[in-house]
């Protein structure tokens, strides 16, 4: 008889290994299932293990740590998340959960790995035992509390609970798979004439937008760009796309009717969708961020004609990478409020919470050229 495959658990541990090696979640995810030989149901039982176990590691080794007096290596950190994972958050049966981790472990801590699990089988996590609003949340300290800084409290807790949570799939009209704030994005973008979109991979807003109008879609990373073309071909949108440093565009001043700039960030409002971004995004990374967004956006703002509109957004929820921009030189806010969208007013801008509509935080600001 063949061999049979690894079992959905040891392809999630695989997974979880390459992650914690600097592998990209999404990236390394879709490879493993396509190797794997899994069924769709084990292939949809890895991803939830693969992602859950991301987003929620902090608050696993909470859980575990109360039975561990000696920190374990990585492997055996690894096998202990995916069972409390499996134990206090995703509804697996305990005797399934315990049992078919402590399969997986080496021979020289599978008695450790077992006691570990069998203990947290039995003894759930009080409330008032975990070590920090952070740890239960899952999330670094800074991120805790930049957002309840920028956010309020309840706003920003009502927010990170939200982001561990799947994201529903929703489908444009077009057939597309879109989170709903993206659409809102786009559907606030003047329909009609020449609209360029500078940050455009993975082309999802460009290719609405180009239902109305004549699109341009750029991106810095030759493979995204190429990612864009095979999408449009593929469902007959006429877009042309090219490998552009948004921050020195190759196009003549006063080009385009509507500059649409979606810009890098650090995606804080976005992370239920990219669950090892949490672990990645300090705050130094976001300084380094609003500096390339700053140069983006005085980039952009040449390329609209007089009278033309500049759009902004970003799936992040910070004044720092949005707000607290200089408005762009020759232009006026236009605030008007958005046609479509669960948007609340912020500042010159709006903004959308993922717990307002259940879709990706976003940020939206909007301008009007104003000169000659």
């Amino acid at each position: 008889m063949p061999e049979s495959g690894p079992s959905a658990r040891a392809v999630a541990v695989d997974v979880l290994e390459r992650i914690d090696d600097g592998a990209f979640a999404n990236a390394v995810l879709g490879t493993a299932l396509e190797r794997s030989g899994l069924d769709t149901n084990d292939r949809r039982f890895v991803t939830d293990l693969v992602y859950g176990v991301t987003r929620m590691r902090r608050a696993c080794d909470a859980i575990t740590d109360r039975f561990v007096s000696v920190d374990p290596d990585a492997a055996t950190r690894r096998l202990l998340r995916l069972g409390a994972y499996q134990l206090a958050y995703a509804g697996v049966a305990a005797y399934a959960a315990v049992s078919e981790t402590v399969e997986l472990a080496p021979r020289r801590t599978r008695g450790f790995v077992n006691a570990v699990l069998r203990r947290v089988a039995a003894e759930p996590m009080p409330a008032a035992s975990w070590p920090s609003d952070a740890a239960r949340l899952s999330y670094p300290d800074w991120i805790v509390d930049r957002l309840r800084s920028e956010l309020g409290e309840d706003d920003a807790d009502a927010t990170l609970e939200v982001m561990n949570r799947p994201p529903p799939v929703t489908e444009r009209s077009d057939g597309y798979v879109q989170d709903l704030a993206s659409t809102w994005v786009a559907e606030a973008v003047d329909a009609g004439g020449r609209v360029l979109d500078l940050c455009a991979a993975p082309g999802g807003k460009a290719s609405a937008l180009a239902t109305d109008a004549h699109v341009v879609a750029t991106d810095v990373h030759p493979g995204r760009v190429r990612m864009m073309a095979r999408n449009a071909a593929r469902r007959g949108v006429e877009m042309p796309v090219a490998v552009v440093d948004g921050r020195q565009p190759p196009f003549a001043p006063a080009t385009f009717d509507a500059v649409l700039l979606d810009a890098p960030c650090s995606g804080l409002g976005a992370l239920r969708r990219r669950p090892d971004a949490r672990w990645r995004i300090t705050p130094t990374s976001v300084d380094e961020l609003v500096e390339l967004q700053a140069a983006l956006l005085d980039a952009a703002a040449t390329l609209v004609r007089p009278g033309g509109q500049l759009v902004y957004s970003v799936c992040t929820l910070t004044a720092a990478e949005s707000i607290d921009h200089a408005v762009p030189r020759h232009f006026a806010i236009d605030n008007r409020a958005p046609d479509s969208g669960t948007w609340r007013p912020y500042d010159r801008g709006w903004r959308v919470l993922p717990h307002d509509a259940d879709t990706d935080g976003m940020t939206l600001l909007r301008y009007r050229r104003v000169d000659g």
